[in-house]
């Protein structure tokens, strides 16, 4: 029925590195014969150091916390499940790590190619550009717009009706025939359809389908369902999927969704509208010209 950021590799290679190598070497035998220790009260989380306090040196180049928060934004580097202690030690290992491979790479004059100058200046834009662009949303992303978005969005709201029903699922019609009888003779339907539905998404449920709109159904079940009495079980139902006995529960219109409900959709829609303006703007100043080969059109061939 409805039924590149250059570092992220390296950094998840570093913290897997970082782990200590007890952890893993641990003897099975050992696990199994000490006894859990008690969980331990969540410590109280500590207030953050300012960015500039240095929280370690590699060959004298700092390692601040304004590098480790950098670090800790980086989706590669997501340590869910780890304490704040671990994950600072964690984000500082692979610090280290970032500054020693620099280092080297440094000394061995890496940065000097002509192609890690490129990749250089790219990933440059890309974090400038991603860093406007976000500026420039927060401008746009208020809760005056954001309410003002929801009210136009739901006045253009059509009133759409809901049903909520059952179903059972079987293979021919006979079957259908038997088990609707059964049914309109007093049976209870779930029962019924937890043991002869072939529709696995709602037989555990007892062929419950939730509430849904006309359009998510194919178009006899929907037409079915959506003349059916409430309480009433319908006559065998031919689909695609089979044959078909429903049971409606209940009928509405169809709530409206709440400001709350909507927020976040709201929000990221209005942070994308407005940086997708914002680059079509740009490019409407810009002077751009293309300097590749274009690529001629093809003849139209005679009649």
């Amino acid at each position: 029925m409805t039924t590149p950021h250059l570092l992220r590799r390296s950094g998840a290679v570093a913290l897997a590195l970082a782990l200590p190598l007890a952890s893993v070497a641990l003897p099975l035998r050992a696990l199994a014969q000490t006894p859990p220790a008690p969980a331990a009260a969540p410590a109280p989380a500590a207030a953050p150091l300012p960015p500039e306090t240095v929280v370690a040196k590699v060959n004298g180049a700092p390692v601040t916390a304004g590098d480790l928060a950098i670090a800790a934004e980086d989706p590669a580097l997501s340590l869910p499940g780890v304490d704040e202690a671990q994950k600072k030690n964690l984000l500082i290992d692979y610090m280290v790590d970032l500054k020693v491979g620099a280092q080297a790479a440094e000394a061995a004059k890496v940065g000097d190619s002509p192609d890690f100058q490129r990749k250089l200046a790219y990933f440059k834009s890309k974090l400038l550009l991603d860093e406007y662009l976000e500026r420039e949303a927060k401008k746009a992303v208020t809760p005056e717009a954001a309410k003002a978005l929801y009210d136009q969005t739901v006045t253009a709201m059509k009133p759409e009706e809901e049903v909520h029903a059952r179903h059972i699922l079987v293979d021919n019609e006979e079957e259908a025939k038997k088990i609707s009888a059964r049914i309109k003779g007093g049976e209870d339907f779930s029962k019924i359809a937890a043991e002869t539905s072939k529709d696995p998404g709602s037989k555990a449920e007892g062929g419950d389908l939730g509430w849904f709109t006309k359009e998510r159904m194919v178009a006899p079940f929907a037409e079915a369902a959506f003349k059916l009495p409430v309480g009433q079980v319908s006559d065998p139902i031919k689909t695609q999927f089979g044959w078909h006995v429903i049971k409606v529960e209940e009928k509405r219109t169809k709530p409206v969704p709440t400001f709350a409900e909507m927020k976040d959709q709201v929000d990221q829609y209005l942070t994308r509208k407005s940086q997708q303006d914002l680059i079509l703007k740009l490019r409407e100043g810009a002077k751009i010209e293309r300097t590749d080969a274009a690529t001629p059109a093809a003849a139209p061939k005679a009649p």
